[in-house]
């Protein structure tokens, strides 16, 4: 398998582009798709598809609204043209049991891989390590205040490079079919607990401001942000706030055969690149 070419969605996101550079790393032929990606691939055109998958041995699939009706209806589809273009292996990532909405659609689309036939790895994943550096938390670590809804909640966040890593063993080794990995790191830790540690990391002043929802909701909508977002974003935070997400597990460990990686590690090198100078 490690010789075939993987196919990897969502390949300009936070774990498809570290799977494409481990792939690659390893030697192992892999295929970057998405909307602007050397392949172009749109889950919502399902014409891009077979393209995609022409002499293509493994997928790493990242679907958009994964508790959706509609995506769990496009990974089956995707799941049943792949296998009939002669892929056998596939990593899903999915999202953990909180009891959230959706949570139906998002099972049937992991089952739907098996059903079609594949060898298929399923990831459901904690908050990446890399929210705080890359993504919507980064501007609330530069500004010295991060103001969210999750009062002293904790959770198992996890480094976007040890999700990678996992991918890549499940897609390229054997042992990996039909398991379902709930991948977290190390520790159980609130934002008061990270934000702590990137502000030693940094040497900066910078706190963390617990808000109620509706403080939150109205600072997000005063900043622009859209009313889909502020409500899904309360929602997930909500999941903290209560604990949902507090469980620490040993998937990476067993899959890697190592611990997974620890927050102030990411800090630390993560300020070092100097990512959050300001």
């Amino acid at each position: 398998m490690s010789n075939e070419t993987i196919l990897v969605t969502g390949a300009t996101g936070k774990t498809g582009r570290r799977v494409l550079r481990q792939l690659k790393d390893r030697g192992v032929p892999a295929r970057a798709a998405s909307r602007s990606g050397e392949v172009g691939f749109d889950w919502s055109d399902r014409t891009t598809w077979e393209p995609a998958l022409s002499g293509v041995g493994g997928v790493y699939l990242v679907a958009p609204d994964l508790g959706s009706a509609q995506a769990a209806d496009d990974i089956a589809a995707f799941a049943r043209m792949a296998f009939e273009a002669g892929v056998r292996r596939a990593v899903l990532v999915s999202f953990p049991d909180t009891g959230a909405p959706g949570l139906e659609h998002a099972v049937a689309a992991e089952r739907s891989l098996g059903q079609a036939g594949l060898e298929a790895t399923v990831l459901r994943l904690r908050w990446f390590f890399q929210n705080f550096s890359e993504d919507f938390l980064r501007e609330a670590v530069l500004s010295g205040d991060v103001r969210l809804p999750a009062g002293d909640g904790t959770e198992a966040f996890v480094d976007a490079e040890d999700i990678a890593a996992v991918a890549v063993a499940a897609l390229t080794e054997t042992g990996h079919a039909g398991a379902t990995y709930e991948l977290s790191g190390p520790q159980a830790m609130s934002f008061a607990d990270a934000v702590a540690q990137i502000a030693d990391a940094t040497g900066r002043d910078i706190r963390y401001t617990p808000l109620s929802p509706e403080e939150y909701a109205a600072e997000q909508r005063a900043h622009g942000v859209p009313e889909q977002w502020v409500q899904l974003t309360v929602d997930l935070y909500a999941q903290i706030h209560v604990g949902t997400l507090a469980s620490v597990t040993d998937d990476v460990e067993k899959v890697l055969g190592r611990r997974p990686r620890a927050f102030a590690d990411y800090a630390r090198t993560t300020a070092e690149a100097g990512v959050w100078n300001t």
